[in-house]
């Protein structure tokens, strides 16, 4: 009996995801389209130019459909999306998918590495902070995370080129990887790092980490900052629970009472904030990729809204937006693990 009514909790929530994520998509779907229906720009004049004739003008109008009424141009729109078609890019004439795809793994290899970065050094510098609350520790973090908010990143990203690459020579300069290498890995998962060392190409691998260090340092820094700041706000709430002082009453010494009954209590609402910020990064760190010449989403979106490429700035966005539904759908999943109340909710 048991087992069968944890199985169709299980279900129930398996269920609950699913619909969940649909809506979102659908709701996304419908923003993004009122979006490119609704802007100053003709998508016909972006395909044909400016100069071209009035017949070849219709014919590509009528191609795309505008001549039908919005509802029926939306089932259009959304029977398109379902099946991976998000038009084709003006600028490289490729299918909009494919340029994604391109340029995905890119972002995706900057911002795992800067979430990485920042929870490995953002969530013990939390709890410290937050267990020496007034300390010189715990003014150390927040004097470290307000200068991770305050100084602009493409300010960091500037002056960080011009001190480790150009005066130090520690990292190398802009770009994903040096030209000469470009042509000597064949792309498995687009990530570089993966790639060169499934490939054992090692020479390759070391070009490509002295490329990411430092913008991935730099949007670790923010990424830091931010979870530490939550980090230390969610050990100082549970830190005044009675439970805490139960524990030290017992003969804990105080850090075995923080790391062993406070912190298991903050991972939840700390998930959260995790996944927020690695979709955050994941969604384009626009200045940093611009600086940096980093080829990744980011940069492709915003290349793309300068050009008027709405084909690959409406599926850019709907990639961003299903990164955030997905991230979500895994924190709530991941919410289960770490908290057993949640199982058999």
């Amino acid at each position: 009996m048991n087992v069968s009514l944890a199985v169709w909790r299980s279900t129930k929530t398996t269920s609950g995801f699913l619909v969940s994520a649909a809506l979102s998509l659908l709701g996304l779907t419908c923003v993004t389209f009122v979006i490119g229906r609704f802007i100053p720009v003709d998508p016909v004049l972006a395909i044909v130019g400016d100069h071209a004739t009035r017949s070849t003008y219709d014919q590509t109008r009528l191609a795309l459909g505008l001549d039908r009424s919005i509802p029926e141009q939306f089932l259009i729109y959304l029977g398109k999306v379902l099946h991976g078609d998000l038009g084709t890019s003006v600028i490289t004439s490729n299918p909009v998918l494919s340029d994604l795809m391109h340029f995905f793994p890119a972002t995706l290899e900057l911002a795992t590495i800067a979430t990485i970065l920042g929870v490995l050094l953002g969530v013990p510098a939390g709890v410290v902070a937050g267990a020496c609350k007034g300390r010189w520790p715990d003014h150390v973090v927040r004097i470290v995370g307000l200068f991770g908010y305050s100084m602009p990143v493409f300010w960091m990203g500037l002056m960080g080129l011009f001190l480790f690459y150009g005066k130090l020579n520690w990292v190398a300069g802009p770009g994903r990887i040096d030209a000469g290498y470009e042509d000597l890995l064949d792309p498995v998962t687009g990530v570089i790092l993966i790639d060169s060392a499934m490939a054992g190409a090692w020479d390759v691998f070391r070009n490509a980490l002295a490329h990411i260090v430092l913008p991935a340092s730099i949007l670790g820094y923010l990424s830091l900052a931010y979870i530490a700041r939550m980090t230390r706000s969610f050990t100082i709430a549970q830190l005044s629970q009675e439970y805490t002082t139960t524990a030290l009453i017992k003969g804990l010494t105080y850090w075995a009472m923080v790391w062993r009954h406070a912190f298991p209590n903050i991972l939840v609402p700390l998930i959260t904030v995790i996944g927020l910020s690695y979709a955050t990064l994941l969604e384009g760190a626009v200045l940093t990729e611009t600086v940096f010449a980093w080829p990744g989403l980011g940069l492709y979106i915003t290349q793309s809204l300068f050009n008027a490429d709405m084909n690959a700035v409406l599926g850019g966005t709907i990639v961003v937006g299903v990164v955030f539904i997905g991230i979500n759908v895994l924190s709530d999943a991941l919410y289960r693990l770490v908290d057993p109340r949640l199982r058999t909710a």
